[in-house]
């Protein structure tokens, strides 16, 4: 038995056992390389959540429809990746097994891995579409195979060729653009090309994994890592909106970290895109 955490996301308050969506989070940035922080990420979206409205013109759609589980925070073991990883991976097949859906809230990029080992279990045909402004595709960073700059390298060791969806990317060394070349699904930049992506995906099991950073830092300065050159949030929010056509199994969003923007700007812009994604991805 699940129970619900002291303070929810916006409308996220349903009961576990009537929920089809469950949301949670993972506060770990313990191989953050430049700017730590995301730790506090997901606390910051569920406290600045009643910020916002249930109600979405964008998709004319209400939260307070839907039937959504918070789980809070996982209590994850300070200085321990592997074991982080592996309490992320426990919890999320835990939700799998009972036929729900979910959106983790992050923490930095690395949490996906985590996900995505439990997820990939379930459905051996997973497709990945991976928002984010670097590539993420080095096989080492400073002599770790577990970090943030290497976890889409080690996600495409699970699901193979093609199945890597990368979009907004404009950033990373030389090797990981040659790599993507020969092995995953890249388009630079921004997202065109994301609708064609969408129609070859329909029908098959997707995860999404939004690093937030992906946005231009003029829009999202909250970031451990920004990059300039980014994606507008219109842009973002008119790739997201496209969503409800594809079976999501599973989705993360990640990199906030919520001091580098002491307006409050970045973390209100996380709030909105996480109840457009849940809306979305809820049938």
């Amino acid at each position: 038995m699940m129970n619900k955490n002291v303070q929810t996301f916006l409308a996220c308050d349903a009961d576990y056992d009537v929920a089809d969506t469950v949301l949670f989070g993972v506060p770990f940035d313990g191989t953050t390389s430049f700017r730590p922080g995301t730790r506090f990420g997901p606390s910051a979206i569920r406290n600045q959540s009643f910020g916002i409205e249930t109600y979405s013109p964008y998709c004319g759609k209400d939260l307070a429809d839907c039937r959504i589980f918070d789980g809070g925070d996982l209590e994850l073991p300070f200085g321990n990746t592997e074991k982080a990883l592996a309490l992320t991976k426990s919890y999320t097949a835990s939700v799998l097994a009972d036929g729900k859906r979910f959106v983790m809230l992050g923490g930095e990029h690395l949490i996906t891995l985590g996900a995505i080992r439990a997820v990939a279990e379930l459905y051996p045909e997973l497709e990945v579409i991976h928002l984010d402004a670097h590539t993420d595709l080095r096989d080492q960073y400073i002599g770790e195979s577990l970090s943030h700059a290497t976890v889409m390298r080690r996600v495409w060791e699970l699901i193979g060729d093609g199945r890597l969806h990368q979009f907004g990317i404009r950033s990373g060394e030389k090797e990981e653009f040659e790599f993507a070349g020969q092995h995953t699904d890249m388009h630079k930049f921004d997202t065109q090309g994301f609708s064609h992506t969408i129609a070859c995906l329909e029908g098959k099991p997707v995860y999404l994994s939004l690093d937030l950073d992906v946005l231009d830092p003029s829009i999202f300065c909250g970031t451990g890592t920004p990059e300039a050159g980014g994606l507008s949030f219109k842009e973002l929010l008119e790739t997201i909106l496209q969503l409800h056509r594809l079976n999501i199994v599973g989705c993360d969003i990640n990199e906030l970290s919520p001091h580098y923007d002491q307006s409050g700007s970045s973390t209100a812009v996380a709030c909105l895109l996480t109840r457009e994604i849940l809306l979305q991805i809820i049938k």
